[in-house]
């Protein structure tokens, strides 16, 4: 609810500042205009002081950085125009207070990025276990991976799957691939070739373990959405097939419409990876994760909340770092590593 609540206000501040740019654009520079700018840059300055815990805390995600840059750069640029809107003296001292706000506000996030790792696309936490073994791995862990869209995105992570236990007994990942839809792989597979292919993992472990008829029923739900999944690819193929035969174009080129790969449904969600929007029947990668917490009865943080928070689905799309700071998890750390290789040791011995 205060997720929502945030992002209604940031939209209406948002409006605000376009009508503060008419009138600066326009020559209007007076009292409103510095009032307006002072008001819309507390504004900003209180909400991102508030946020800042959080903030700090998600540095590693791209889109929290832009959460202080922007407010920043917007609020350093309205309290400016105050200074020179108006000739009050009360309003530049106001304004120049928050000047000074923003200069310690940025000083202070540029001193936190030293609390994170480096990765060749983009940040994780100090501290972080990149890379664990498989024998980390239980059901219901989540394991996030580099991929095709941590490069495009510049993140760390681009990419999400859920472990679960077959039938076999034998730890396996659920997820959605661009070029095939729902996927079930065998866990110990794709952690040796991940790192052969140059990506990265971490895994993300669940505060409160799977109950063994969550485990079994984890396992149903994985088969079931393959199953959907498969059946609205066949459908959706079927009428894209019966739409080609009906277009008015030679038979040589309807043959070539129907045989191209790029005019295939995969049985990927497209249209969610790029604005949030949740099917029934695909999904992203991480939106086939969210949607096998959800029908395991797992509580975790609602995500897809959308355009103004009200729960639309519109431009929020489910991004995997997201996952990071999910209270239902918790990242593996070092500290994990440490623990597990001196119990690995012991064993041994």
């Amino acid at each position: 609810m205060l997720s929502r609540l945030r992002k209604f206000l940031v939209a209406s501040a948002n409006l605000v500042l376009l009508w503060l740019m008419f009138k600066l654009v326009t020559g209007q520079l007076d009292w409103g205009l510095a009032l307006g700018s002072i008001l819309l840059s507390a504004f900003w300055l209180g909400l991102t002081t508030l946020s800042l815990r959080g903030l700090f805390t998600t540095y590693y995600d791209k889109m929290s950085r832009l959460r202080i840059q922007l407010p920043l750069i917007s609020g350093v640029i309205l309290a400016v125009v105050a200074l020179f809107a108006n000739d009050s003296i009360v309003l530049r001292s106001i304004a120049g207070a928050e000047l000074l706000a923003w200069l310690v506000l940025y000083f202070a996030w540029r001193r936190n990025a030293t609390a994170f790792l480096t990765t060749p696309h983009g940040l994780l936490p100090l501290g972080t276990w990149v890379n664990p073994p498989v024998d980390v791995l239980k059901p219901g862990y989540m394991v996030l991976t580099s991929g095709a869209m941590a490069r495009r995105m510049k993140q760390a992570l681009g990419h999400g799957e859920v472990v679960v236990r077959g039938d076999d007994g034998k730890l396996k990942l659920f997820s959605a691939y661009m070029p095939n839809g729902t996927v079930i792989n065998k866990a110990d597979q794709l952690l040796r070739i991940w790192p052969r292919k140059g990506e990265h993992y971490v895994v993300l472990r669940l505060k409160q373990p799977l109950t063994e008829e969550q485990i079994q029923r984890g396992w149903l739900i994985a088969q079931g959405m393959l199953s959907e999944n498969k059946i609205w690819r066949e459908e959706a193929n079927t009428k894209r097939q019966a739409f080609i035969a009906r277009l008015w174009l030679p038979q040589s080129w309807r043959t070539w419409l129907d045989k191209k790969s790029a005019f295939t449904t995969t049985g990927y969600d497209w249209l969610g990876l790029f604005i949030g929007f949740k099917a029934k029947n695909r999904w992203t990668c991480v939106g086939a994760c969210a949607e096998w917490y959800g029908r395991n009865r797992l509580k975790m943080r609602h995500y897809g909340t959308g355009l103004l928070g009200i729960g639309t689905g519109i431009l929020d799309p489910i991004q995997p770092q997201r996952y990071l700071d999910d209270p239902a998890f918790e990242l593996l750390t070092d500290t994990d590593r440490r623990e597990w290789e001196s119990t690995s040791t012991g064993a041994e011995k």
